[in-house]
């Protein structure tokens, strides 16, 4: 709350004395008029602080979504001093506290462009023994608040005190945050910076409230503008079929005009680029007018070591890392996986608005109900922007959203669609080929790979197992009732939803695909550096708790399991499905239903280096996207 306080002396200009009346000092009769004092932020969003109209005025002590001053944690790297602090040797939490944060330096002009500036309006009627503190009354042990003297920045002490000469002319603040908001409950964000004046003619004080710009996720109507990927060191035939992924998919990604290079992990060995962190972002009106964001790779909370290499590829200038420490998960450690992490795109409904979208990971809904980490749920709800909606992943193995569901750009009025995965579609495709007397035709179009065995599996035997017929009925069932979640909370309608065809399989059977496990074991080393695909069937085995008794993952390679490379460029796996009458009957219709979405789709094999790992393109990589738009009006 703005508070304005006066003390006046010397209120009568005319002293009486035995001689009779004298006038009082020039310092007297200057202060007859009440001390103001005015500090501003720049609450309207637009990048300047308005000195000399309204426009920062309304609302400057409170806060919004729409309105109301922000500042950036300031948690990238812009001098590059973290590089020191790189090495194997080097504990986690050594690297996370590394930042332009975490020390009490204004680190070059990159570093003071994520400063927030508050700004007090020049008084030119202050008396000359006036003197201004600056305090953070609110929020003090999250911010730092340095000043501006003669072009250079300096930190704000206790110790620190304005001159008159500086207030008339008026004095430039800059905010910095020390990390992001990881708990409402203890600190929502926001900072009170309170300038107060004194002189013998009395002390008045102003307010500007602040807040920490919410840490957001990214959506699929944020342009793709960089890939992420594991690629694998050695020269066996695993790891140059996987290092020939990466080069396929670094031309599909050119093709689709994403020009900037790969970044590619390559210490660790674990291919599931997209489970170990989520590319996120926080941002701000910079002083040009444009947003001034940092990215934050937020890190898994299950602490996988190739997490690491985020500090060492990404942390830089305009990028930080976030490490959530929480690990309060019974079994089923693969919740704290991003592929159980997606955005919906920015909507309303109901009353409610998400301007910056809204995020969906999967639960467990069975016997034991267990939910990702409590620690990363609270980080994301307490953002106030994107609070989780939980989808039931207990009928997948590894329990991932993004193995049924996605979101599609689309010249809609609501601008996006849902992309699901639809096994009875799947069913339909064989029964129809079968009909017209495909019956013998192999399912699978893949070829044998270093005594891997090909698939031999034909269409009427698939048919004719009861098993799979009852794990795609259960996958079919399970996937509507989380559309049924999806639609009551964003309105979305069934003309809006993009049906893709898929099938689900609940085991392995090593006569028809080969065992996964020595994949896993020569392209991540052991199956824990792997990750968790492949891995919740030996949790299961050694009877830790690995969900329902029927779980399933891709019988045909996820095609809803790929990546969003332009608004119109859509990347899949290659389907490997029979082939009838010279064409990939799943290939053909998957991409039927892209194109009629007004998409173009290419696709990538990932048979051997991922999907036979319980994962797909999607799974093996990330994308940075565009952070350009401000949020708070998407």
């Amino acid at each position: 709350m703005r508070q304005v306080r006066n003390r006046q002396a010397g209120r009568v200009i005319l002293a009486l004395t035995a001689a009779g009346a004298v006038l009082a000092p020039p310092a007297l009769a200057r202060a007859a008029e009440p001390l103001r004092i005015d500090l501003r932020a720049d609450v309207d969003r637009n990048g300047t602080v308005d000195m000399t109209g309204t426009a920062d005025e309304a609302g400057e002590d409170t806060w919004s979504v729409g309105r109301g001053a922000l500042f950036l944690p300031n948690i990238d790297d812009d001098a590059r001093r973290c590089r020191a602090v790189l090495g194997p040797g080097v504990p986690d939490t050594v690297l996370a506290r590394c930042n332009d944060a975490a020390d009490t330096s204004v680190n070059g002009a990159a570093d003071a462009a994520d400063l927030a500036r508050v700004r007090s309006v020049p008084a030119a009627d202050l008396p000359d023994d006036a003197t201004g503190r600056l305090q953070v009354t609110a929020g003090a042990a999250r911010v730092r608040v340095h000043v501006k003297r003669a072009g250079a920045w300096t930190l704000v002490t206790s110790q620190t005190r304005l001159t008159a000469e500086e207030l008339r002319a008026g004095v430039e603040f800059g905010v910095e945050g020390r990390d992001v908001i990881r708990d409402s409950g203890v600190w929502d964000g926001r900072a009170v910076i309170r300038l107060t004046v004194t002189s013998a003619a009395g002390t008045a004080s102003d307010d500007v409230t602040l807040r920490a710009a919410p840490l957001l996720t990214h959506h699929n109507l944020q342009n793709t503008q960089r890939l992420l990927v594991t690629e694998v060191k050695g020269d066996d035939p695993w790891a140059r079929r996987q290092q020939s992924f990466v080069k396929s998919l670094e031309q599909r990604a050119k093709d689709a005009g994403v020009t900037a290079p790969t970044v590619k992990f390559t210490s660790y060995g674990d291919i599931w680029a997209q489970d170990f962190v989520e590319p996120a972002y926080v941002s701000m009106t910079g002083p040009d007018g444009r947003q001034q964001a940092i990215r934050v790779m937020l890190r898994s909370a299950q602490n996988r070591p190739a997490g690491r290499e985020l500090y060492a590829r990404l942390r830089g200038p305009g990028t930080g890392v976030v490490q959530a420490h929480g690990r309060d998960m019974q079994g089923w450690e693969t919740l704290n996986s991003y592929g159980n992490l997606e955005t919906v795109p920015p909507y309303r409904h109901n009353g409610r608005s998400y301007p910056a979208g809204r995020i969906i990971m999967g639960q467990r809904t069975d016997g034991n109900g267990v939910r990702p980490s409590n620690e990363i749920r609270t980080l994301l709800r307490s953002q106030g922007m994107q609070n989780p909606l939980l989808l039931d992943t207990s009928w997948l193995h590894v329990g991932h959203v993004d193995e049924f569901v996605q979101f599609l750009p689309a010249d809609t009025p609501r601008g996006w669609r849902i992309g699901v995965a639809d096994p009875k579609a799947g069913l339909d495709l064989l029964r129809a080929a079968e009909r017209d007397g495909h019956g013998r035709t192999k399912m699978f179009s893949v070829k044998p790979f270093d005594g891997m065995l090909a698939p031999q599996e034909t269409i009427a035997q698939a048919l004719a197992s009861r098993k799979l017929l009852a794990d795609n009925n259960l996958a079919a069932a399970r996937i509507e009732a989380n559309l049924g979640i999806l639609k009551r909370e964003t309105g979305i309608t069934d003309a809006e939803i993009v049906r893709v065809p898929a099938l689900y399989t609940r085991g392995i059977d090593t006569t028809v695909t080969g065992t996964r496990m020595p994949l896993l074991r020569r392209i991540g080393g052991t199956v824990g550096a792997a990750g968790e695909h492949g891995q919740q069937r030996l949790l299961a085995r050694d009877g830790a708790a690995a969900g329902p008794t029927v779980q399933t993952s891709a019988y045909v390679p996820g095609a809803v399991n790929g990546i969003l490379l332009a608004r119109d460029r859509y990347l899949a796996p290659r389907q490997w499905g029979p082939v009838v009458d010279g064409k990939d009957i799943f290939t053909a219709a998957v991409s039927k239903v892209y194109n009629d979405a007004g998409m173009k789709v290419s696709y990538i094999d990932d048979w051997y280096t991922y999907h036979l790992g319980m994962g797909e393109v999607h799974c093996g990589t990330n994308t940075l996207r565009d952070t350009s738009a401000p949020w708070w009006r998407s």
